[in-house]
């Protein structure tokens, strides 16, 4: 039952979490009652032209949530909130660039601005406690307490489609369901063990959450009228943005959230599809070893620009089922351009930005035992999945340059070809890029040459 003394507890606790934000004052505007000049046209009447802090004052009344705007005396053309809150009047900086704002949030009127800063200050006031708590005791870690919602909850779910439908369901437990649902979401995640251990830090974004929200992270309620916190944009995770700062690296992309093959970050495709590696890699390598490690000139004759376009088009719309077969396209360098292709429109290259120079360092080093100690050093800094993927591509080019003799590709020439492709300079500097494409081709060189030792 739902009704344990953890988890009543908990939404006894949420519920008055809520209740706080109804109970936060509600905005008054104090409307001037004669006519301002040079009133900017994005204010109404509650704008009272230049006045002092002293005669704000005197206009709110000690009436909890009363508000005026003002231009300052001091600073004329800078504009000002005065708020009524806490049985003194607050006194706030006010900006406007299509939107209204004092801080980082943006309303689309003053009205609203105000109302979540009576909302904010409230909770603040009345909840310091939960507040400061937030992030020492988050539920998120509580294993052991978010197994045993998933539990209840599939409990409920089996007995659920088994029974029929209740239809005197409380409010209680439709509430307490709603909360968990995402901390249950969380659990099945951590006590997966199918998806591969490759770390992902989460893409948070500010959100507007339409309806009571619970933060995913510690478990309290998220305040406020819009931004009340910041979603993953790859996994769908909610929390307060001051907790976003202590969630772990863990996430886990949901496939529906992926628009794309192409031009999606590495880490993400691959922890999405749950593979080792990008499943456009795996395909097109397959389909390269199988009918063209023999073709003269493979990966420097390039295919037909809109024939690789249509590969790419597959790839994003079909994922693994993408047929690339000989049936589709005969000409294997038009499978070879899609995965070059794949590889420059990687948002991070496959040698990321933050090991680029390592790795330009490494390959001007003079003695090749010690260059070759530099670049599998460098090696062991890349992102798990963007390794595992260098790796597989390397062992595949090896075999590309076994087979010399009929492609002439040998790992110079490859060098040459995936240098660039493999990775870019952090700065879009194009004398960077021409200075160090020889390194970039010596580096590639090195890791074919090397595979079996450096990987």
């Amino acid at each position: 039952s739902l009704g344990s003394p953890m988890v009543s507890g908990q939404v006894e606790e949420e519920e008055e979490q809520q209740h706080l934000q109804q109970e936060a004052p509600r905005p008054k505007r104090i409307i001037c009652p004669r006519e301002v000049e040079n009133r900017p046209k994005y204010y109404g009447r509650e704008f009272h032209g230049i006045i002092s802090r002293e005669q704000a004052d005197e206009l709110l009344g000690g009436v909890e949530g009363a508000y005026i705007l003002r231009e300052s005396q001091r600073q004329p053309g800078c504009y000002t909130l005065a708020l009524r809150f806490g049985n003194q009047t607050l006194n706030y900086r006010l900006f406007h660039d299509g939107k209204h704002f004092v801080g980082e949030k943006r309303f689309e009127s003053i009205h609203d601005l105000v109302t979540d800063g009576l909302i904010t200050l409230y909770i603040e006031t009345k909840a310091a406690e939960y507040i400061s708590k937030m992030t020492t005791n988050p539920i998120y870690e509580h294993i052991g307490y978010a197994t045993l919602l998933r539990e209840k909850v599939s409990r409920k779910l089996s007995k659920s489609k088994n029974e029929p439908r209740k239809t005197n369901v409380t409010h209680e437990e439709h509430t307490a369901v709603d909360k968990i649902s995402s901390l249950v979401r969380r659990a099945a995640l951590t006590h997966n063990d199918n998806h591969f251990n490759y770390e992902k830090t989460h893409n948070f974004k500010v959100h507007t959450f339409r309806g009571p929200h619970w933060c995913e992270y510690c478990a309290n309620f998220m305040w406020g009228l819009i931004a009340q916190g910041v979603r993953c944009s790859d996994c769908g995770l909610n929390v307060h943005k001051q907790c976003s700062k202590h969630v772990p690296n863990d996430c886990q992309p949901d496939l529906k959230r992926i628009k794309k093959v192409y031009c999606c970050d590495l880490t993400t495709l691959v922890k999405a599809h749950n593979t080792q590696r990008p499943m456009v890699v795996d395909i097109c390598i397959r389909e390269i070893e199988a009918r063209g490690l023999k073709s003269e000139g493979l990966y420097r004759v390039s295919g037909f620009t809109e024939h690789i376009e249509d590969v790419k088009m597959a790839f994003d719309r079909d994922g693994e089922k993408a047929d690339i077969s000989a049936n589709v396209y005969p000409d294997i360098n038009i499978i070879t351009g899609a995965l070059k292709l794949y590889f420059r429109d990687l948002p991070i290259p496959v040698i990321t930005y933050d090991t680029y120079s390592k790795f330009i360092d490494a390959a001007k080093i003079s003695s090749a035992d010690e260059r070759l100690e530099a670049v599998h050093e460098v090696l062991m800094l890349l992102p798990p999945a963007h390794y595992e993927t260098l790796r597989y591509l390397m062992i595949h080019l090896k075999k590309v340059t076994m087979n010399e003799k009929d492609n002439f590709m040998n790992a110079e020439n490859l060098g040459i070809v995936f240098g660039p492709t493999l990775m870019r300079p952090p700065e879009d500097s194009t004398l960077t890029t021409l200075h160090d494409m020889r390194y970039q081709k010596l580096i590639v060189q090195i890791l074919i040459e090397n595979e079996d030792v450096l990987f």
